[in-house]
């Protein structure tokens, strides 16, 4: 499909612009929000109301609706609060989903890492554009429709096109685990064994992601764990528009076969562990 069809008058550049203005108004709104917010229980993915929410998460969540229905009103739209899910119209098929604040744990302890925002727009099963802001930093990674390029952009407007440099081998690098390493099996652990060192990195996923973006780590961790679309689908685009690969273990030994991760609307449970490198990383693989 052209872009012409996908978008009609709206092209890829306008759509970038209009997203990574969201992503700078919800950052703003959300650093606005860290003296006076309120803070209120919401179900978690358990059914138990062991999951939060903030005023800012909400405010940071409306600004995003407003600009989709003033901008893009046919787009569907799927949020993180308040079970926000609103079906595309009149033939459109693409949609966006928003996890308005990123690591709200994080955010509630007044943490100075760990805190973003995060929208992408999705058709087909792609991600056609992703953006993570950082709240604590006021940088922004992303791209928009068509482009060939990640960057990097600085909150004064300085753009870094991100690229990639091979690491070596795993035993001179750091891997960075999403939870602790007893989470993962024993295979996985032994795994992780072969880097030089590791580090464990809650809140923000988006955040995270950003160390491996940024060449800070070789490689990323998941354990089994949940998928949801608001924290999948950036993660997925940049990483994959970048050249990073996402792989599972294989039944026997310590290997790993590459896959597709779905970009699915629908929340799932992903049932294996994850590792994501980059491609040109992978003949160092254990």
């Amino acid at each position: 499909m052209s872009q012409h069809e996908r978008f009609g008058l709206v092209n890829g550049h306008i759509i970038g612009r209009v997203l990574k203005e969201a992503v700078r108004r919800a950052t703003v709104t959300i650093r606005n929000e860290r003296l006076v917010f309120e803070t209120q229980a919401k179900p978690g993915y358990s059914g138990k109301m062991d999951d939060v929410c903030t005023t800012a998460d909400r405010k940071a969540q409306e600004i995003y609706l407003r600009t989709f229905h003033e901008c893009f009103p046919d787009y569907g739209v799927i949020g993180e609060e308040e079970n926000l899910r609103i079906e595309p119209t009149n033939g459109c098929t693409a949609y966006f989903t928003v996890d308005p604040l990123d690591g709200t744990r994080a955010y509630i302890r007044r943490q100075s890492h760990g805190v973003g925002t995060m929208v992408a727009l999705c058709e087909d099963g792609e991600v056609l554009s992703a953006y993570v802001g950082d709240i604590n930093t006021e940088e922004m990674y992303g791209y928009r429709p068509g482009s060939s390029k990640v960057h990097r952009i600085t909150r004064l407007d300085t753009f870094e096109t991100l690229g990639y440099e091979a690491r070596g081998k795993t035993t001179d690098s750091y891997a960075l685990l999403r939870d602790p390493v007893s989470t993962y099996s024993p295979q996985v652990q032994r795994f992780i064994g072969h880097f030089k060192n590791y580090e464990v990195m809650g809140s923000s996923i988006g955040t995270w992601a950003a160390r491996l973006w940024k060449r800070g780590v070789m490689a990323l961790l998941l354990p089994p764990g949940v998928e949801t679309p608001w924290d999948s689908a950036p993660v997925i685009g940049i990483s994959k528009k970048l050249g990073y690969v996402f792989l599972r273990p294989r039944s026997v030994g310590i290997s790993w076969e590459a896959y597709a991760p779905p970009v699915s609307p629908e929340i799932y449970q992903r049932e294996h562990e994850t590792l994501i490198m980059h491609g040109s990383d992978l003949g160092w693989l254990v």
